[in-house]
């Protein structure tokens, strides 16, 4: 993965505007910290198209159609929940690219099989036959804001690595 500069919203932000292209975000566990970081970005409007904060399962559903039984079987903390977050984040947005994140911020929440600072990513794109959609599910330690600001940091690192900065 690309090693994100000092500010990686802002390197985000310099490639989409150099390949006229725009990105959604579709949160749980951030809360729009991605959304937040990208909007610090003076100009960001020209390539951030919207964000959707889906923090309870209800939400994900609603806002951008994941599948009740998808979360069911797999629980709200997966690869395959996260795909559907953001390829349902293209799907109810006019964004080319999209990314999601899900996960366990703590300081409770985590299981057995899914412990505080496990969080799933994926990167979508509106051309799928030319950009398959990936995903990730990476552990994190330390306080609930330090999940936070590196779940944040890799999502958009992610994301950079995706278009092919």
């Amino acid at each position: 993965m690309t090693t994100p500069s000092r500010n990686p919203a802002a390197d985000l932000g310099e490639q989409l505007i150099n390949i006229k292209r725009s990105v959604a975000t579709v949160e749980s566990c951030t809360g729009g910290g991605i959304a937040q970081m990208i909007t610090a970005i003076p100009g960001s409007s020209q390539w951030f198209e919207r964000g959707f904060v889906t923090y309870g399962n209800a939400a994900k559903t609603e806002m951008v159609g994941v599948a009740r039984e998808l979360i069911q079987r797999h629980g709200a903390v997966s690869v395959e929940v996260a795909t559907a977050m953001a390829e349902g984040g293209i799907r109810f947005s006019r964004a080319d690219y999209c990314l999601a994140v899900t996960g366990v911020a703590g300081p409770d929440g985590g299981t057995a099989t899914h412990p505080v600072g496990t969080v799933c990513f994926a990167w979508a794109a509106r051309d799928a036959q030319q950009k398959e959609t990936l995903s990730a599910r990476q552990h994190f330690t330390g306080n609930r804001h330090d999940i936070r600001e590196q779940s944040v940091a890799y999502a958009l690192a992610g994301l950079l690595d995706f278009i092919g900065a």
